[in-house]
């Protein structure tokens, strides 16, 4: 009887996708990098697949990955998203992150299909480039992040803010303007400002050397920046280079990282704990339990009050997010250019949590995007005890939306 029942309910789920029972199928297309560079982002697909089945086994849902070295792999990586333009039932192609190579991937895409909705998730190209070749771009709020980042830093008791990256991400646009808003920022709430340079995880040293030069470098950088055990905040443009600087900065008593944008963003591997269990448990149930176990660990390490994240996963809801959005405005119960209707599409994966966002400003011209959308929300810090930091409430001056990346 059971089984009976549950086939029961699967039939009446398809049923309300409105691609079952003789109507056209819609399938969504996601790609995402591997498990090493940007897992969130890999196991958002997943949770789509869970929600709506593989096309491959008559679902919704197609996903791919790019290469881990996709700089050296662009014209693979393009090939592959352009050929899910081949199943005449795909409607929705989302790339989540959207590194080089997905403005051209998408301007192919739209030349065979121009009935595909292409949405790109945290681009790595020219904002203006990427938002001429997609439908609707969707970024982390650099701007406000630039500024809110600092001020949890100065709450929780930091004197001087490091930030560490590297040449490719330093010409991406972005991640530039975030970097200057940093400075700014740091100058106006009274912090020092530092930058240091890393191996590009891409590069020949690949993901091993560039962790290995993050492990080495970081009690050396503490002592620069910490001599008399000042409180030191640290910040990395990389994912693969969070673990290893949170490791790092675990086993002092003056190393802080004030937030990453997910729980499960390096805070795992640093801490050695098993996340298996509660990555079983449905919606947003996963990510507060997640959450809890992680703060439990940083208090057990010492780390109350320095460490802080988003309490839910940034990755993993812009790409199940973005394509449950993608879907509704297929099935016309959302508009592609309506703020409210992505939040909407936001906030299945993300229950209880406040987000804030605007649209993107190009700041040499002062003109705002129609069709780039960047997002944010409130700072939790671990410990402290369990304090949620009101970041999307934190007034932002106009002058840090027209700094320039150097």
């Amino acid at each position: 009887m059971g089984i009976r029942i549950r086939a029961t309910l699967a039939a009446l789920a398809l049923c309300a996708t409105g691609w079952a029972f003789g109507k056209d199928k819609i399938h969504i297309g996601i790609v995402t990098g591997t498990v090493s560079q940007a897992e969130d982002n890999l196991r958002g697909a997943e949770q789509l697949i869970k929600n709506y089945g593989a096309v491959k086994d008559g679902g919704m849902i197609q996903h791919v990955t790019f290469p881990d070295d996709f700089m050296s792999q662009q014209e693979t990586y393009i090939a592959s998203v352009v050929a899910m333009a081949d199943d005449p039932n795909l409607k929705v192609i989302v790339v989540n992150e959207a590194i080089p190579g997905t403005t051209e991937a998408f301007k192919r895409v739209k030349a065979k299909r121009p009935d595909i909705l292409c949405l790109a998730c945290s681009p790595q190209e020219d904002p203006l480039v990427i938002q001429k070749a997609a439908d609707l771009v969707i970024d982390s709020n650099f701007v406000s992040r630039g500024y809110t980042m600092i001020w949890v830093a100065k709450q929780c008791g930091a004197k001087t803010f490091v930030h560490v990256s590297f040449p490719r991400h330093m010409a991406i646009e972005t991640l530039s303007r975030r970097r200057a808003i940093f400075e700014v920022a740091c100058k106006d709430l009274g912090l020092k400002f530092a930058a240091e340079t890393a191996p590009d995880p891409t590069s020949d040293v690949g993901v091993p050397g560039a962790q290995q030069f993050i492990v080495e470098k970081t009690p050396q950088w503490l002592k620069k920046y910490g001599p008399k055990g000042e409180k030191v905040c640290f910040f990395t443009t990389n994912d693969a280079l969070v673990e290893p600087l949170l490791r790092g900065l675990m086993a002092s008593k003056n190393g802080m990282y004030v937030e990453t944008d997910s729980p499960l963003q390096g805070y795992p591997g640093a801490l050695g704990i098993d996340l298996s269990a509660e990555s079983k448990l449905p919606g947003g149930q996963k990510f507060a339990a997640i959450l809890k176990k992680v703060e439990q660990a940083v208090v057990k390490k010492g780390g109350a009050g320095r460490f802080g994240t988003w309490p839910t996963s940034y990755g993993f809801t812009l790409g199940a997010g973005m394509a449950e959005f993608g879907k509704r405005v297929v099935e016309g119960k959302a508009k592609k250019d309506s703020m409210k209707d992505l939040f909407s599409a936001l906030s299945v994966y993300t229950p209880g949590i406040n987000w804030n966002g605007a649209y993107y400003m190009d700041a040499k011209t002062g003109v705002r995007a129609k069709n780039e959308v960047l997002v944010f929300m409130d700072n939790y810090n671990m410990g402290n005890p369990g304090k949620v930091m009101p970041t999307t409430k934190q007034k932002i001056d106009q002058k840090y939306y027209l700094l320039q990346g150097k």
